[in-house]
Order: C-alpha cells, then sequence, then structure tokens
C-alpha cells in the first residue's frame, strides 16, 4: 500500500569466486561492506564479520569456511520492488537481474524502511482520524486507549493525556463494553445508540482490528447527535394544540366539499380503535385532523404524542418509538428510556412522515399493530401498550409502496382508512374563515386588541397559492397580528414573500412579465431558509417542517440560491 518508500540498496561489495583464499576474503572486507561469494548458491560476508576468518587458514577455499560454520545462503531478488516477498532476512539479501549483481539489501535496511512505512501508516491514520467529525478511539487487544482525537476530547471533555494508555472502561464502562465484545467476538457494531452522560448523546460504530484472523485491537467512533436529540426535544416541547378538546372539529369549519368528506370520514372513525392513515402536502393540517380525531373519539382522555421520522435519524428512531433498555447487574444500574407507544399509553401516537421510516422498524411496527406488544431495544421483556396510531404522509401510498420505500403488509395495515386532506390552494373559500379564526387566536394569546383586515390584504391573502398550507397561513397570521399596532391589518404587514408572489402572479398574468419581481422573491426566501437552517442546526428535515414546505422543496430552492 505504501510504496514510496524506497530500499537503500549498497553498492559498496565485490564478487568472488567458490575457491577463493581466506586472506583474499580477509583484505577485500577491508575494503567493501560485502564480500559475494559466487556459485549456484550466493552467500554474502558483512565486513563486521572479518573476525570470524580466525577459525580458518589464511589458505582455505572460501567454500570451505563457509560450509564448516554452516553458512546461510542469501535470498536473490530480481528486483528491488520485489523485497516485499518472502525473504529470510537472517543474512543481506541479493537483487540481482538476468545480466548481473545490482546490490545488496541488509537487514538493518529493512528494519529503516518498515519504521519509515510505520511512520506513513500512522501519519495517514492519524489525518484522518483528526479530519472526520466523529469521535475516534482505538484500543489495543487489552483494552488500553492508543489513540483518542480532539473530536473525543471536546464531545467527552477528556484530554489526551487522561485517557491514553489507560483502560477504556476506567472512563465509560458502556463504551469497554462495545469496545471489549468486538476485541472478544470480532463482530462489528453499526450506529448502536449510547447515552455516555446526561448531555450527550452518540451513535457507535466500531470495529476490530485483525492480523492473520488474529484480532489485535479495535477501533470506535462516535458520531453526536446531540443537537439533533435537543432540537427533536424541542420541537416536541414547541408542538401546539390545533384544536379545541371540547369540541375539535368545529375549529375544521371547511366550505370545500372535498375537505368535508374527510371530516366527515376523521369523525366516524375517531371512536373506533383502528389505524388510520393522513395524506397531505406538508402543512395541510394533518396534525391538526389527528388532533381532531384523537380529542373527538375514544382516546380522548389518554396523552396526544407526536413523532417525525423525517427529523429523528433512522439509527435513532426505533429507540424513539419503543424504547430502550439496558440491563446490567443490579437494578440501579439499569438504563431504561420509555418510547413513545408507551408514553402514549391509552392514548394516541401521531407518525409523521412515516415513509421516512426505515423499512426494519416499519415491520417492527407491523407487529405491534398486530397484537399491541413490543420489545424494548435491548429489553427482553414483551411490553403490552394498547395505543392508537396515526400515521401521516406527503405522498401516495400507493406510490411509495412502487418505490419499494414502505412494507407492504403495514400497507395494507394503514390503507383500511385513509383520509386524503386537500391542499390550501384548491379550497380558496376557506382562506377567509381560517385567517379571521387565527387573527381571533393570537389577539387572545398575545393579549391585543382584535384587528380588522382590509380588504386588499385579504384578497392578496386569498389570492396568494400558500405552497405551506395551512401552516403557512397560520405563521403568517401571528406575524401579523404581533407586528400590528393600528386598529386594522392592511399590505404593509404582509410578509414580503407573499407580496412578491402575488404581484409575480398578476403581472404574469397581464403580459407574462415576471423578471423584475424575481429578486426581491429570492432574496426573501434565502433569507428565510438560511434562518431555518440555523435555527434547525442545518437538519434540512426539520427546517422543511418551520417553513412548511416538503425536503425536495427545500433541497431545490438551497440549490437554486446556491446556499451552503
Amino acid at each position: 500500500m505504501y510504496k514510496s518508500v524506497q530500499f537503500t540498496l549498497d553498492y559498496s561489495f565485490t564478487i568472488v569466486n567458490n575457491h577463493t583464499p581466506l586472506l583474499e576474503i580477509k583484505k577485500r572486507l577491508h575494503e567493501y561492506n560485502f564480500v559475494i561469494v559466487a556459485g549456484e548458491i550466493y552467500f554474502i560476508i558483512n565486513n563486521y564479520e572479518n573476525s570470524l576468518m580466525v577459525l580458518g587458514s589464511d589458505s582455505m577455499p572460501i567454500i570451505d569456511w563457509l560450509e564448516h560454520l554452516n553458512w546461510l545462503p542469501s535470498t536473490v531478488l530480481p528486483d528491488i520492488t520485489e523485497v516485499d516477498t518472502a525473504v529470510d532476512w537472517r543474512r543481506p539479501v541479493l537483487v540481482k537481474n538476468e545480466k548481473e549483481i545490482i546490490g545488496v539489501v541488509s537487514a538493518e535496511k529493512r528494519i529503516e524502511k518498515l519504521e519509515e512505512e510505520n511512520r506513513q501508516i500512522s501519519a495517514y491514520f492519524q489525518t484522518l482520524a483528526e479530519t472526520i467529525n466523529d469521535s475516534v478511539t482505538a484500543v489495543d487487544q487489552t483494552g488500553n486507549v492508543v489513540y483518542w482525537n480532539l473530536t473525543a476530547e471536546e464531545t467527552y471533555k477528556i484530554k489526551k493525556e487522561y485517557i491514553l494508555g489507560k483502560k477504556i472502561g476506567e472512563h465509560f464502562s458502556d463504551e469497554s463494553i462495545v469496545l471489549h465484545r468486538i476485541l472478544n467476538e470480532g463482530r462489528p457494531v453499526r450506529g448502536q445508540y449510547h447515552r455516555p452522560n446526561n448531555d450527550t448523546h452518540v451513535l457507535i460504530n466500531a470495529s476490530p482490528i485483525m492480523i492473520d484472523n488474529k484480532i489485535i485491537g479495535g477501533i470506535a467512533t462516535e458520531h453526536n447527535i446531540t443537537n439533533i436529540i435537543r432540537l427533536n426535544e424541542e420541537l416536541d416541547s414547541n408542538s401546539s394544540l390545533f384544536v379545541q378538546k371540547s369540541n375539535p372539529f368545529s375549529t375544521m369549519v371547511s366550505g370545500s366539499l372535498k375537505f368535508q368528506e374527510a371530516l366527515k370520514i376523521a369523525q366516524k372513525v375517531a371512536h373506533a380503535d383502528i389505524p388510520i392513515h393522513l395524506m397531505g402536502e406538508p402543512g395541510a393540517g394533518k396534525e391538526m385532523l389527528a388532533q381532531a380525531i384523537h380529542y373527538g373519539g375514544s382516546k380522548a382522555e389518554g396523552p396526544f404524542l407526536t413523532l417525525n421520522c423525517s427529523v429523528i435519524p433512522p439509527a435513532l428512531l426505533e429507540i424513539e418509538l419503543f424504547g430502550f433498555q439496558k440491563e446490567n447487574f443490579t437494578a440501579e444500574q439499569q438504563t431504561l428510556q420509555i418510547g413513545r407507544i408507551e408514553q402514549a399509553l391509552d392514548g394516541t401516537l401521531y407518525i409523521e412522515d412515516i415513509d421516512k421510516m426505515p423499512l426494519p422498524i416499519q415491520g417492527k411496527l407491523l407487529n405491534y399493530l398486530v397484537d399491541h406488544s413490543f420489545y424494548r431495544v435491548g429489553g427482553g421483556k414483551k411490553i403490552t401498550s394498547p395505543t392508537r396510531i396515526i400515521t401521516s404522509t406527503s405522498e401516495s401510498m400507493e406510490v411509495l409502496l412502487k418505490q419499494g420505500n414502505f412494507n407492504e403488509q403495514l400497507y395494507f395495515h394503514l390503507s383500511v382508512i385513509t383520509i386524503d386532506i386537500p391542499p390550501l390552494r384548491t379550497r380558496k373559500e376557506d382562506i377567509v374563515s381560517l385567517a379571521q379564526n387565527y387573527i381571533q387566536e393570537f389577539s387572545s394569546k398575545y393579549k391585543k386588541q382584535v384587528p380588522e383586515i382590509s380588504s386588499e390584504t385579504m384578497k392578496q391573502l386569498v389570492n396568494y397559492d400558500w405552497p405551506g398550507n395551512i401552516r403557512e397561513l397560520r405563521n403568517t397570521i401571528e406575524r401579523m397580528v404581533l407586528l400590528n399596532e393600528k386598529p386594522i391589518i392592511t399590505e404593509e404587514h404582509l410578509p414580503e414573500n407573499i407580496k412578491s408572489r402575488v404581484i409575480v402572479k398578476q403581472t404574469n398574468i397581464e403580459n407574462g412579465e415576471i423578471e423584475q419581481q424575481e429578486p426581491v422573491l429570492k432574496n426573501t426566501e434565502a433569507l428565510e431558509i438560511e434562518e431555518a437552517l440555523r435555527k434547525t442546526y442545518g437538519n434540512k428535515s426539520a427546517a422543511a417542517s418551520l417553513l412548511g414546505i416538503s425536503r425536495g422543496t427545500l433541497y431545490n430552492k438551497i440549490k437554486e440560491y446556491g446556499l451552503n
């Protein structure tokens, strides 16, 4: 692999035949580093071995002297590049092509090359370990830490000098178990969740280091997902109640025949304890309808929890859903994390973007839906939890099934009751009533006098296409109420992106010239996207949710505006 390190050939040699007397050999060893005895077999004598000549008379042929001492022959290589083949390094090695002897390589030079190769390998490994953003820990076969990178120092707040050369178990008992397991079993670990302390969450990948089928150590990388966990907890803690608990469906009055039909189905199945699937664009009101079904049905007295599969890392999703249990030697030492299904006991768990759930976890969810029982990750006890499941996707499940992104049996289980929520742009008749309801809601929330909304402003709201659907409308009204200090809301309170898009649309209708409005729209959108990405620590799925748009749309916008 590392062929940049070359052998240094020694050209200080002389060649003699088998019958050259020892006296001549002695003289030549004072002039050269090596004497090569040529014949069917080659023998090489080092100049520092001159003292051995006293064991024979000056007239003795060199071949007799070599046989008397059982001198080992030298390996002959045709090319210096082949020196890595099996070689007996007890004697200097001869490099000889078809025409002539080229030089000699001593064992000392071989050691120098190995040391240089080792320095190169170490430099490559250290550079790689310090380049990646994960914590890197390497241990030898006894579990002593032999490498600890800067990211590990920052993550665990332990300097190299306090951990190098010591047992990994002195600082992290659980990591010790992971690394000791691969040292003993030789099986790698992939994506294992671990919480080394109360403030840190990581995903562990670990592999054994093997030479000739023998384990000589192990390497573990820990990917810090603490920010993602905090974001998920923040999103959960900030989740809003979109309906009235006492009469939840009254909040969702609509003039749209298609939406009215969706509400009728939801009201009919609210008291039936069966899974329900909601389908609609991002921000169309899927969580609102899920809340209405919960509070308007048989599970109203139980908790309502959400699980967003597009925000939580796949490796952590199974733990968030089913929980985590790790039993040690005593009950006091066991680690227990209750999952969402168990937290929502006798209530409802709303699983958003279930198509982002990995297929193996979809299979475990299917097993739960069959008998309402499951095993915590790492646990051996079967848990029963009669929790109602409501799921949602932004695309049709039939399409997802054809794409191979959905478990077929789970599809059949969930598709019994599927409610399709139409986007807001197809039910313009609802925008006025929704806007007025949100004005009432946020005026009460911020203890402000309820303002009127000018007819021109309402016209612009109705003419806007609302790509973020109800969520975008709700956020827009909240912003307008919060910033308005007058008895009436006018166009000046509208966000720039809405004014720009409405102007663009009107200009396009009149003469097709929309180019002059593009910069305003782009600048505003780019700033909003950057702010959303900052708030979500760069998590694009979460940013898309905050913006009320799909992930695909967000990716296209990031590319269009050249954002990092």
